[in-house]
């Protein structure tokens, strides 16, 4: 049986991304940037295997000019660059399981990528880059299979202007100049999704927070330091908090980029969040997205959700996250805060399945609050110890994996003893509002 790599849909919430054919097991990425007129260059080296038998493969690449093409493993009988797909046709069917090497040289203008909820990708600041490739902006800037259940390890190289900073995933492993430019090289060895990736480009100088329980540090503007001091002042508790409750960070360190421009929302990429100078803050609004995206390095980085339908894995574990530092820091109880969300929600329209949101939908607010209350709803059911249990084990067992809504039910089902298919029947797949949940005596 042969694949046709040019109509294969690996999600429907962002279709035309990402090949099931095969997946990737490595990026190398060498890129150079010019921010005077936005431009990049870069040679991605992918080592990739087939999961089933296939005649081609599609590649994720939007807006940027494919120049060469080198593959080892299977002879190329043609490639085409077109509607943001790279389609590599080989002259004959490739055997699941055949591993191969991709060579791709590529340049351009990095443009963000439209999708059903917006645009995402690479972007400028005012003086630098930032991107955000949450769910679809992978393809902006390097080639991909841009699907979040193909999690692989990276290797990315910037050379650019000596003036920048430059952060992406991982750890730095090397720093040196070439010609007027310095080149940033990072490695990134646990497995990540492609719209996990990052590069954040700007004139930073770095604050270290913390080297336990992990490395901790910020990257932002000068001007910024004593506001960044005392809005991540708890950033490192945060840390401590989360890995008691969850089970020990999942990385090897932990980066925050504070960029000069404010942003709308922040976001998390694996091993980093990304801020606006308008988050540097010691309010609740700004403590509560600290808490949010650093939970995220469980709860959709190290565990993903293998297709975009179970978002609410990801950010209603979050928003559960923020309640959860809430009551560690004296501000308020979980049960005050989901008291606070369930009243709002209860104003709102009640015509959206948490569990299956659709793809206009899949960042609405709602899935956010009453995914956060839908553990409530478990965790007034079955108590605290088997909750925290079921949360701890959830992250032990996936690590570097992905998952889905039905594996996390029958995880509950195991702890519990029990069958706890009408809660979640209620909670994710009904539109209507269930009640309340409240604690047991």
């Amino acid at each position: 049986m042969t694949g046709d790599a040019t109509s294969a849909e690996a999600d429907p919430y962002v279709p035309k991304h990402g090949d099931p054919a095969y997946g990737v097991d490595r990026y190398d990425l060498d890129l150079t940037y010019k921010a005077a007129g936005n431009h990049l260059s870069g040679r991605a080296h992918l080592t990739l295997t087939t999961e089933r038998e296939t005649d081609a493969i599609a590649i994720d690449l939007h807006a940027l000019r494919v120049t060469k093409v080198e593959v080892s493993g299977a002879t190329v009988k043609r490639w085409a660059h077109r509607a943001s797909r790279l389609t590599l046709r080989f002259d004959a069917s490739v055997p699941a399981g055949t591993v191969l090497s991709v060579s791709i040289s590529y340049a351009g203008t990095p443009q963000t990528v439209p999708g059903p909820d917006g645009r995402a990708g690479w972007e400028e600041l005012a003086d630098g880059v930032i991107v955000a490739s949450q769910p679809h902006g992978a393809p902006s800037w390097f080639p991909c299979n841009d699907r979040a259940a193909d999690k692989a390890t990276y290797r990315i190289s910037v050379t650019t202007d000596a003036a920048y900073t430059v952060v992406a995933n991982g750890t730095l492993t090397s720093r040196r100049k070439v010609g007027r430019g310095t080149e940033w090289t990072y490695a990134m060895d646990e497995p990540m999704a492609p719209y996990l990736a990052t590069v954040q480009i700007g004139r930073y100088e770095t604050t270290e927070l913390s080297a336990s329980p992990v490395p901790v540090r910020v990257m932002h503007p000068a001007r910024l330091k004593s506001a960044v001091a005392e809005a991540f002042s708890d950033q490192v508790r945060m840390i401590e908090v989360f890995a008691d409750l969850f089970g020990p960070y999942p990385f090897t360190q932990y980066a925050v980029v504070v960029t000069d421009d404010d942003l709308e929302i922040p976001l998390e990429s694996q091993a980093m969040s990304t801020f606006g100078s308008n988050h540097c803050s010691r309010s609740w609004e700004a403590q509560r997205l600290i808490a949010h995206e650093l939970s995220h390095q469980w709860f959709g980085n190290s565990v993903t959700a293998a297709q975009w339908r179970d978002i609410w894995l990801h950010e209603g574990f979050a928003c559960y996250a923020e309640w959860l530092w809430s009551e560690a820091a004296g501000i308020s109880t979980v049960d005050e805060q989901a008291a606070i969300h369930h009243a709002r929600l209860a104003a709102e329209p009640e015509d959206l399945v948490v569990g299956a949101p659709g793809p206009k939908d899949m960042f609405d607010d709602r899935v956010y609050k009453r995914g956060a209350l839908t553990l409530h709803a478990l965790r007034c059911d079955v108590g605290d110890d088997a909750f925290f249990a079921i949360l701890r084990d959830w992250v032990a067992r996936h690590r570097g994996g992905v998952v889905t809504t039905a594996q996390f039910e029958a995880l509950c089902d195991r702890t519990a003893g029990r069958r706890l298919g009408e809660l979640f029947e209620a909670w994710l797949r009904n539109e209507a509002l269930p009640p309340l949940p409240t604690r047991r005596a």
